[in-house]
């Protein structure tokens, strides 16, 4: 059976804060002892969340998941993916992300998240571009102006 995760713009969506902290209560109602649907529903909300410490606290619950329940490793993928893509991690969520689409060729939500990463990658790739020139370009202003005010003296 394919499982199918919600699509990035369903993550784009944080949940109301009063959902969250009900997450958040079960999680830490569980203490030392906390179950791994009930860590992973925790993560999931906190991926989900706008707030760059609480979407790096659900990655690293995740993460958590991944090394220690082996046979949830699957179901972390798509989140472990959606979370460093929104931490702009891009080379560790291309990462998950290929690892899911090796397991689920057909999986849209992968394939889009993919597009997605790729995309930003490709964005931010031009602006660092777009910046070394501008910085290039400057540097030669200065220098030429430079070079001009040596040779009027």
């Amino acid at each position: 059976m394919l499982y199918q995760s919600p699509d990035a713009a369903d993550a784009e969506s944080p949940l109301k804060p009063e959902e969250l902290q009900v997450l958040r209560a079960q999680y830490e109602k569980e203490g030392e002892y906390v179950g791994v649907q009930t860590k992973f529903n925790y993560a999931w909300g906190l991926i989900k969340s706008s707030a760059r410490n609480e979407q790096q606290e659900g990655v690293r619950l995740l993460s958590d998941i991944f090394r220690n329940a082996p046979e949830r490793r699957r179901e972390c993928l798509y989140y472990l993916a959606l979370g460093n893509y929104k931490l702009g991690n891009y080379a560790e969520a291309r990462r998950y992300n290929d690892l899911l689409v090796d397991h689920e060729p057909g999986n849209l939500q992968a394939g889009s998240l993919r597009g997605l990463i790729d995309d930003k990658v490709a964005r931010e790739g031009l602006v660092g571009v777009a910046i070394v020139s501008g910085v290039a370009v400057a540097a030669a202003v200065v220098g030429s102006m430079i070079f001009k005010g040596t040779r009027r003296r």
